[in-house]
Formats: C-alpha cells, sequence, structure tokens
C-alpha cells in the first residue's frame, strides 16, 4: 500500500510532541482538537482525528439529547440569570490554570 504523506516529530522529556503541519492539515486539526490513536496488531498507529463520540460516548449521546430536545422544544430555552452569571465570576475571579497541566501523575 503506497504512502501519502510521511512526517516525523520529536519527542519531548514529557512524552509530548508537535504535530508536523502536514499532518495537522490532512486531519483538519486545529488547537485543542483531539486525536484518536488506533493500534494495529502489526505495531503500526493509525492517527485520526477524534469525533466526540470518541472522546466520551455518554457525552455524546447526551450532547445528542440535547441538540433534538432544543430543536423539538424551543419554548423550553430560558436565560441565564445574570445573578447566576456574577456569582460565577465571583467564585473564580484570580483563578489562574493551564489548560496544559497534567490532572495527576498518570497524565504526564
Amino acid at each position: 500500500m503506497p504512502t501519502a504523506l510521511e512526517a516525523e516529530s520529536t519527542l519531548t522529556d514529557r512524552y509530548q510532541t508537535t504535530v508536523p503541519e502536514a499532518v495537522r492539515r490532512a486531519l483538519r486539526l486545529s488547537k485543542r482538537d483531539k486525536i484518536h490513536y488506533a493500534i494495529q496488531p502489526t505495531g503500526e498507529v493509525v492517527l485520526t482525528r477524534a469525533t466526540a463520540e470518541e472522546d466520551d460516548p455518554v457525552i455524546g449521546q447526551f450532547l445528542h439529547f440535547l441538540a433534538h430536545d432544543l430543536t423539538a422544544h424551543p419554548e423550553r430555552l430560558q436565560r441565564i440569570d445574570m445573578g447566576l452569571v456574577q456569582r460565577g465570576r465571583e467564585l473564580t475571579a484570580g483563578v489562574k490554570f493551564d489548560l496544559d497541566t497534567p490532572l495527576s501523575p498518570e497524565d504526564e
């Protein structure tokens, strides 16, 4: 089977890598997109763009339910109370976070 594209990248000390531009374009990847790895019995790895259902099937089903319900019953939509928005801002004021920081040692 002929190879349509070949690219290389290097692992950092934290086992991270940059996805080469040609691969990002081929998979239509954007920042924060997820990548799905399928390891074949031969040891080959198939890299694809993950979909919401691949991330978490339960969340995917819930989002599908919400989309269907919003379409079927738009009258159920309500504005978020500005008091709730303000309370959320107060609770998170000054909180700094890094989305790239591992949540646990297993994620490193």
